[in-house]
């Protein structure tokens, strides 16, 4: 999707520009998460997750269908996934977070995809070998999200085909060429394998059913630009095999630490990833955009502009979720009380430590990748 007025870009391979996650709504057909669906959601969790309270997961596809199936005594199943085609960066983690509160407060099953087919036919240097070590790469990060192992099963299309390949036959039996060019844009001179692979992205959908036998609705928490794969495919095919359409709820994007846009991993400078030492993330943070002023006598008179800050947004999205405590942060940004170097080092001190901790985790679950792993 292209938006003349913001130029921005939303699709499943590239994210750019300042965007417009109302007109997204729109030209995606998706509904905004209202109050009232949230009340609902806090009624099974306790308490408002602050990835909803603060509207970061900001979209859905059925999900109050999903919660009438949950209330009703039908359990679902999460599915999400990952393109291993580098390291993991912090905007990687925001979904993966979420799926492990859900799965935690609802008590149901993960199918974590990896999607490294899809890498190697998408990127034209990427070879087949390194799309599979990165599988292995970044399923240790999900695992360092505190997943439960005995309800998570991970699996790489590549290792996991001969099952999928028979569920994505039946997906792409009812798919016509004319569609995935209409949904995906793709070209005359597109490869086969990236025709064909939106069929392997939906078989996931229906996996555990096809395992256990039974009709299983299927929630997918994921960001806003994988939309595509479910609502053009999944959802289109689902009736036509006799399964539930699955639902979804969908996040922003972190920002990076350049002026505006996503965190991505094609500005490295920009991006803080998992496996970053702590004088890397340092370095990246104290040189990071701003959205204070050029002197300090002028941020103390005028005041800041957190609203357009990345270092603001990394404690919106990540590490302030005490909402009295990131509202502080915010009136001193705005009131010219903080300075934007005393921010950056506060926040650098936060990232560090977050980093330690996860790179700890991240080492613990080499030990029980395999057992998370499905292979045919």
């Amino acid at each position: 999707m292209v938006a003349n007025e913001q130029e921005f870009v939303v699709t499943p391979w590239e994210v750019r520009g300042e965007i417009d996650y109302n007109k997204l709504i729109k030209e995606f057909g998706t509904e905004l998460i209202t109050n009232e669906l949230l009340k609902r959601i806090e009624k099974h969790t306790g308490e408002l997750h602050y990835l909803l309270r603060r509207k970061i997961f900001f979209s859905h596809r059925d999900l109050d269908w999903i919660l009438d199936k949950y209330e009703s005594g039908e359990k679902f199943f999460l599915y999400t996934g990952r393109g291993p085609s580098g390291h993991t960066h912090l905007g990687h983690l925001i979904p993966w977070i979420f799926t492990q509160h859900l799965q935690e407060k609802f008590d149901v099953e993960l199918y974590f995809q990896m999607t490294d087919d899809e890498k190697f036919l998408h990127n034209p240097d990427m070879k087949l070998e390194e799309s599979l070590k990165y599988t292995y790469e970044n399923a240790l990060d999900v695992l360092a999200c505190g997943l439960s192992p005995s309800k998570t099963f991970i699996f790489s299309n590549i290792e996991f085909a001969k099952t999928l390949y028979r569920i994505s036959l039946e997906i792409a039996k009812h798919v016509t060429f004319s569609t995935v060019k209409a949904v995906f844009g793709f070209e005359n001179n597109t490869n086969i394998g990236m025709i064909f692979f939106p069929s392997m992205q939906a078989a996931p959908c229906f996996l555990p059913c096809i395992l256990k036998g039974k009709n299983i609705p299927c929630l997918i928490p994921a960001a806003i630009d994988q939309d595509p794969y479910w609502r053009g495919i999944a959802r289109f095919v689902a009736p036509k095999l006799g399964y539930y359409k699955p639902a979804q709820i969908h996040s922003k994007f972190l920002p990076g630490l350049g002026k505006g846009g996503k965190m991505s991993a094609s500005e490295p400078e920009t991006a803080i990833f998992t496996t970053d030492p702590p004088e890397v993330v340092e370095r990246k943070i104290m040189n990071a955009f701003t959205g204070g002023r050029a002197t300090i006598e002028e941020q103390r008179s005028k005041g800041g502009d957190p609203d357009i800050c990345p270092i603001y947004q990394y404690y919106y999205f990540l590490f302030e979720p005490d909402d009295k405590k990131l509202m502080d942060i915010y009136m001193a940004c705005k009131s010219g009380q903080l300075l934007c170097g005393e921010d950056k080092a506060r926040l650098a001190i936060r990232v560090k430590e977050f980093l330690i901790e996860h790179q700890r985790k991240r080492k613990a679950a080499e030990k029980i990748l395999d057992k998370v792993m499905l292979r045919d």
